[in-house]
């Protein structure tokens, strides 16, 4: 017997590694990068937004709907870069929570996991009202005496909650294969329509693309903001940092690649529809259904009812991806002991936050539910979803951006240029927040007033949370396990309890994560 057989055989003991991880429960390691890859898309729901949130923009003002998905494109590709400084170094399901936590504390932390649970709540009621919306307008294609009434809304947005509730308890395989597959099937419909449009529109005068002499920059800034709801939820890839294999690699270029082509996505359809509408001499921001209005005029009807029946698969795939990194957020905070023990229950067969599901989706279902029944109309509902569930995603997406290098620092690997793309990234999105506030209150619209009476909620409850049982730490991450180790020796369950982040902490999570 060789050495090196001695040595596998009969190991040396090596201490310091826990008999299971903080995160245990989930299927660990059982998805790849397309699956961890579809988890961001389908949360961005890039076939949907590229048709409905240029609308949502053109709304501000036509002439600087380019600009200000094109601001908003870049501002998102650098905050990807700053998130990616922590998905590179450790693997978590609480994605902005963990990382805001790990970089700023228990405070700032519990901020952020509030404001990732209204983004990915509000996007995913937002997502059931789309696929409703556009559901309605393909039956009626095939129907046309169908009534406009609520209540057929609320039929199809039922119909779609139970296909959501069925692929979220399955599992992640599932899931992010469904909305992989949705997704793809979404994009080619929507690419293809676009192309077909710029081909028969021609050539383009590339100052209509502007903004005119009447765009502010206020205007220009709120733009930006809506323009950053279409990119909500490309980060969502790191709630699947337990599940997804190899994490420090795969997790980063998700959410990288996720960025990049719903940008480029988002200035095809910019340009499509902004240059379509005048080419006809039409309003852009007076249509109801742009992609559908302009096929008409071009020729392309058929093309249009298609384009909707992808527009409504997105918007599923956006519900399946949103939800699923809820449920991760609370499973993980339940994990932290910030929120109640059951939603940190795992399914035994299917490795799923079956806890957290189980709480989150019976609300993200009977909210839009309720505002379809009320009487609230179906595009009304959908823009109070978009601007909660927006302020939610980009309030976490600043804590985090400042949170960076502080947790950067700590570690000893802050750059010059990873601090100032940070912080530049946090002043932005704090300046896109006050000017669309500004906008929205103006329009008369009440979705910025329940955002802040939403926010408002949150802080009372964080505060009751730490009088009730102070927190002394947060941020639990999928670490090496003694099982996983040759000569891996268990530490007792006493020191089971997060570190506060060090020096060591990146290196053990390297190590441990692949």
């Amino acid at each position: 017997m060789t050495a090196l057989e001695r040595a596998i055989r009969r190991p040396p003991p090596v201490r310091g590694f826990r008999a299971t991880s903080p995160l245990d429960g989930l299927d660990r390691r059982s998805v790849g990068f397309f699956d961890v890859f579809a988890q961001s898309v389908s949360a961005v729901a890039p076939a949907a937004a590229a048709t409905t949130v240029t609308l949502l923009v053109a709304g501000l003002s036509p002439t600087a709907t380019v600009t200000s998905l094109l601001l908003g494109g870049v501002l998102i590709i650098l905050v990807a870069r700053t998130i990616s400084q922590f998905a590179r170094r450790f693997a978590a399901a609480g994605a902005v929570y963990t990382y805001t936590a790990r970089g700023l504390g228990v405070r700032a932390g519990l901020a952020a996991g509030a404001s990732a649970i209204i983004g990915y709540g509000a996007i995913a009621m937002f997502a059931l009202l789309g696929g409703a919306f556009y559901s309605t307008l393909v039956l009626r294609s095939v129907w046309p005496s169908l009534p406009d009434a609520p209540l057929v809304a609320a039929g199809v947005l039922s119909a779609e909650a139970t296909l959501l509730v069925l692929v979220l308890v399955r599992g992640i395989r599932l899931s992010s294969r469904v909305a992989l597959v949705v997704e793809a099937a979404s994009v080619t419909l929507i690419v293809g329509l676009l192309i077909a449009l710029l081909t028969r529109i021609g050539p383009i005068d590339p100052a209509v693309l502007l903004p005119s002499a009447d765009d502010s920059p206020v205007t220009v800034a709120a733009g930006a903001l809506v323009a950053l709801t279409a990119y909500v939820g490309f980060e969502s890839a790191a709630t699947l940092g337990v599940e997804a294999r190899m994490p420090l690699r795969t997790v980063p270029r998700a959410i990288g690649w996720t960025a990049v082509v719903s940008a480029a996505l988002y200035l095809l359809a910019a340009v499509a529809q902004v240059s379509g509408f005048a080419a006809i001499g039409g309003d852009f921001a007076a249509s109801t259904s742009p992609v559908n209005d302009l096929a008409d005029a071009f020729g392309l009807g058929g093309w249009g009812v298609v384009a909707d029946l992808g527009i409504a698969a997105s918007f599923l795939a956006c519900a399946i991806g949103s939800t699923t990194a809820l449920s991760r957020v609370l499973f993980t905070m339940a994990r932290d002991r910030a929120l109640p023990a059951p939603l940190g229950r795992t399914h035994r067969r299917f490795g799923t936050p079956i806890g957290a599901i189980a709480c989150a989706v019976p609300v993200v279902i009977a909210a839009p539910l309720g505002l379809l029944l009320s009487g609230v109309a179906l595009p009304t509902a959908m823009h109070l979803t978009l601007v909660v569930g927006g302020f939610g995603y980009i309030v976490s997406y600043a804590l985090v951006c400042v949170a960076a290098p502080v947790f950067l620092h700590r570690i000893g690997e802050l750059t010059g240029r990873a601090a100032v793309v940070a912080v530049a990234c946090a002043v932005a999105l704090v300046g896109t927040i006050a000017a669309f506030a500004i906008i929205d209150i103006g329009s008369g619209s009440i979705a910025v007033w329940v955002a802040a009476a939403l926010a408002l909620t949150a802080a009372a409850a964080i505060a009751w949370r730490l009088r009730r049982a102070p927190l002394s730490a947060l941020g639990a991450y999928d670490e090496p396990v003694a099982g996983a180790v040759l000569g891996g020796a268990a530490e007792h369950s006493a020191d089971l309890a997060p570190k506060s982040a060090s020096p060591g902490e990146a290196g053990a999570s390297r190590d441990g994560a692949g």
